[in-house]
């Protein structure tokens, strides 16, 4: 059975988007088009709908280029736990109103018991503070954590 992976909307975005001028930007998209290429078929994908209106925004071109990359990928329900544990997620992260769905990309993947979550979201998903508190609330509670990493994470070898 394949390792399940919940990708988050960022991932999409950098597969997708024109080369960045930015450096660091062009070496995050150019890593998430080898671990597309290379890892991905290892994994079984998710998204949900949060993903897919978060990526239907913007120009219609480029919405439709980021939907056409997913389209078939199972989707994860908004269940009520999801957005219990979200709530919770939210105001341990203190993260800002316009961040709230991150809370909703977190408690989607632990309550779907994915084994990953990939995120290029350092500030609210990917960071070593969300991690970290993520990882103690779950404890605390008695659930289970995926993996919050990214793509360059899940490139590495030996990983799926």
């Amino acid at each position: 059975m394949k390792p399940k992976v919940y990708i988050e909307t960022s991932v999409i975005s950098y597969y997708t988007a024109r080369p960045s001028r930015d450096l660091i930007v062009a070496g995050h998209q150019q890593i998430t088009q080898d671990w597309w290429i290379h890892r991905l078929p290892l994994l079984d994908p998710h998204v949900s709908a949060i993903v897919l209106e978060e990526i239907a925004q913007g120009d219609p071109e480029a919405a439709r280029m980021r939907g056409g990359v997913v389209d078939g990928f199972p989707l994860l329900a908004v269940t009520p736990d999801v957005v219990k544990l979200a709530r919770v997620y939210f105001d341990a992260l203190s993260l800002p109103g316009k961040a709230r769905l991150d809370a909703v990309h977190l408690a989607l993947a632990v309550q779907h018991g994915m084994d990953y979550l990939v995120s290029w979201n350092f500030t609210h998903i990917a960071g070593a503070r969300p991690r970290a508190i993520i990882q103690t609330l779950n404890y605390q509670q008695g659930i289970d954590t995926p993996v919050i990493c990214t793509p360059e994470e899940l490139l590495e070898e030996g990983s799926p």
